[in-house]
């Protein structure tokens, strides 16, 4: 150990560099595997290499420098994603909420820290700012469960910019009034200051509003470089960034207003955004994170319970503020206990903005040697995020739950799902199964319709994919044949692909489909895993219909399909879409189908059979509890098929139950015919894209579930 500590800190800029890419590949996925926002996982790994941890790295110029720039980012993109034109539509709810959830917090925090603390005036006030401003951490949750015209995420969202904004202007504010210590504090004297003060910002705001639009313009039409463009926008942001620090503001107040400016002149889906946002989450904010987390002292985290009464105080009084301004608006706008549960979440986490204006704290001297913010502020803000965004995240997923269940009879009297046009993805790859599959996709399209199928092989992208590709083209033109004799029009693509999940999801959205059909990998000796290489990926990257069929005998020969339905599977915005296909696929083999589930979803699926369906003979047995899919297994025989239809994690039907799946499949059903269906969900697929605020790598399991299991096998 001391041979090996002699190396450390590593001062070398290239293994510096090599270690903090390592972190920035390796943090989302272990803090994935612990739920746990990857933005403290960088903080916390920075908290781990660092000097007043394990002391691998030293923090040389480079985090300096990289630091600076992720700072700028992080609120530059602030700027970009701001939803200006919904502000100004509904203006003065906006208003009254983004001022209450600003002041309210603020107000609280400033005289805790005073009183409770024994923090100076502008500590105290910094710390108040800190906890005006709040990140939109729980957003995506809103988007997977397709809430984002809902009143109250209208009014979070636009509330939340108008509290950012008004925290920077008064950190900006703060730290020109400490930019000289030498200042005379006589009331003429302030009051010149702060006149000339506001005469800058008036006069870089003015400037900055007729001088960035017009030069964007006539870069932007005349240069479509996407090199070019890139560069141009950050020099934009830079030069903000360095007026800013001229006129006495934070370099973050340029960075985030230019953002401000540039908003109408990049749209959120353009190529631009894409490669700012992938340059800022891929290295800068990353960088930046890290530097952060190796400035904490963990060791004042053991010096006795004086941390844990700093850190239970900041988190508590700026989640209170935030819950008392959400509350007291909902009653002002008279909106429903669940909005006002939904403005409280999504207003309550902090995260980028609160180490950015902490980080800013840090470099105040309000003494010689002496800065605005100490170890013990920093260290009780770090793990204050923490806390906030768990709270705004489960928060935020009951109010989503709560919102959608009272909504019972619009959503499952929805029938746009159903309506939607209709194109059915054949993945294929294992000859022995194919035919099959082609005939289970017409079994289940609209004839009526009569689209066109689409029938894909993914080919992976290695030394024999040259031979793979062939035996694809051979495999695709026996299927087509297959579907001439059934007089189906069916198209044919075989792609390359070093990702396979990838591979189909871009297929997928080129041709417009609507359902994915794909047979369960047969070779296990190649992949024991139940679910094999992909197939994980490709449901959480892609929220429409995927089923999944395992065939033990042909189709024509089943006499039941036995369902299994999981509780509130009729809020899913999905629910129609299965529930027809498999009405069309029991009256074209003409066998019975019969559904396991509550009362409440059997109910509306015999309504829909009985409207719908009238010759499909249905029948509708009570299940009381997921827990009970093992004893099912008791009564399919070989000649029926059994349906799952599952859910993905974080929807409204999903059930902590629903892990186990795999191995209860395994264990009961294996050798049995089986289909899984994956039914559609609210929100667009992500491919790509990425917020600062939301990783773009999810962990389908956590560790505390591989910790569950053990312990259950312990018992």
């Amino acid at each position: 150990m001391l041979t090996l500590a002699a190396y450390f800190p590593i001062t070398n800029p290239t293994l510096i560099f090599f270690v903090v890419l390592c972190i920035i590949l390796f943090a989302p996925i272990i803090m994935g595997k612990l739920r746990i926002p990857h933005i403290i996982g960088m903080v916390l790994a920075g908290v781990l290499v660092g000097k007043y941890g394990l002391n691998i790295l030293e923090r040389d110029n480079s985090f300096e420098l990289f630091g600076r720039v992720g700072l700028c980012y992080i609120m530059f993109l602030a700027g970009l994603e701001m939803d200006t034109e919904g502000i100004k539509r509904n203006s003065s709810r906006f208003l009254i909420f983004g001022t209450l959830t600003c002041f309210v917090p603020l107000i609280m925090t400033y005289f805790m820290a005073m009183w409770l603390l024994d923090y100076s005036s502008p500590s105290s006030f910094l710390l108040g700012c800190i906890m005006a401003s709040n990140t939109l951490i729980a957003y995506p949750i809103i988007t997977r469960y397709g809430l984002q015209r809902n009143s109250s995420v209208s009014l979070s969202v636009g509330s939340s910019m108008i509290s950012l904004f008004m925290a920077l202007v008064m950190l900006a504010g703060l730290t020109a009034s400490h930019s000289n210590l030498n200042i005379q504090h006589s009331t003429l004297s302030l009051l010149l200051f702060w006149l000339w003060f506001l005469l800058k910002i008036a006069l870089f705001c003015a400037g900055s509003f007729l001088l960035i639009p017009r030069v964007t313009r006539f870069f932007l039409r005349r240069y479509s470089d996407a090199v070019m463009q890139f560069i141009f926008v950050l020099s934009v942001m830079f030069l903000s960034a360095a007026l800013t620090e001229a006129i006495g503001l934070e370099a973050i107040f340029g960075a985030f207003f230019s953002g401000l400016i540039l908003n109408r002149y990049i749209p959120h889906v353009s190529p631009l955004m894409n490669r700012i946002e992938f340059i800022g989450n891929a290295l800068f904010i990353p960088y930046f994170l890290i530097g952060v987390g190796m400035l904490i002292n963990v060791r004042t985290l053991f010096e006795g319970t004086h941390m844990l009464w700093i850190v239970g105080l900041i988190a508590f009084f700026g989640t209170f503020g935030k819950a008392v301004a959400a509350y007291l608006s909902s009653l002002l706008f008279k909106l429903p206990k669940a909005e006002g549960n939904m403005m409280f979440g999504l207003t309550s986490a902090h995260a980028a903005g609160a180490i950015a204006m902490i980080m800013v704290g840090m470099r105040i001297e309000v003494a010689p040697g002496q800065y605005l913010v100490t170890d013990d502020m920093l260290n009780g803000v770090v793990i204050m995020i923490l806390v906030t965004c768990i709270v705004s995240t489960m928060m935020t997923e009951h109010a989503a739950q709560q919102i959608i269940l009272r909504d019972n009879g619009q959503r499952t009297t929805d029938n746009t799902t159903s309506q939607t046009p209709e194109k059915i993805l054949l993945c294929v790859k294992y000859p022995e199964i194919a035919p099959q599959l082609l005939e289970l996709a017409i079994m289940m399209r609209n004839t009526k319709l009569n689209n066109e199928l689409v029938a894909l092989n993914v080919v992976y992208d290695d030394q024999n994919s040259s031979n793979h590709r062939k035996q694809g083209l051979q495999l695709l033109e026996q299927l087509q044949q297959q579907a001439s004799a059934s007089d189906v029009r069916m198209v044919t693509q075989v792609r390359l692909a070093t990702n396979i999940a990838n591979g189909i999801k871009h297929a997928f959205r080129e041709t417009g489909a609507s359902d994915i059909i794909m047979g369960m990998h047969v070779h296990t000796d190649n992949n024991p895993k139940f679910w094999g290489e992909f197939i994980q990926s490709l449901y959480n990257g892609l929220n429409r219909q995927i089923v999944l069929t395992r065939f033990v005998q042909p189709l024509n020969t089943l006499r039941r399909i036995q369902v299994c339905v999981p509780s509130r599977a009729e809020f899913e915005p999905g629910f129609q879409r299965w529930l027809e296909r498999l009405c069309r696929m029991s009256g074209n083999l003409d066998c019975r189908i019969q559904f396991h589930g509550r009362h409440e979803s059997l109910i509306l699926i015999r309504e829909y059979v009985n409207n719908r369906h009238p010759n499909v003979r249905g029948e509708y047995t009570y299940m009381a509890h997921w827990n009970e899919l093992p004893k099912l297994a008791e009564n399919i025989r070989e000649d029926h098929m059994f349906v799952v239809v599952t859910a993905r994690r974080g929807t409204i039907s999903y059930k902590n139950a629903m892990d186990r799946l795999p191995n209860e499949l395994m264990q009961h059903f294996s050798g049995k015919n089986l289909m899984i269906i994956f039914p559609d969900q609210y929100g667009e697929t992500k491919d790509e894209s990425m917020t600062f605020t939301e990783a773009q790598h999810h962990e389908e399991s956590s560790i505390y579930d591989w910790l569950l299991k053990k312990l259950n096998k312990t018992h």
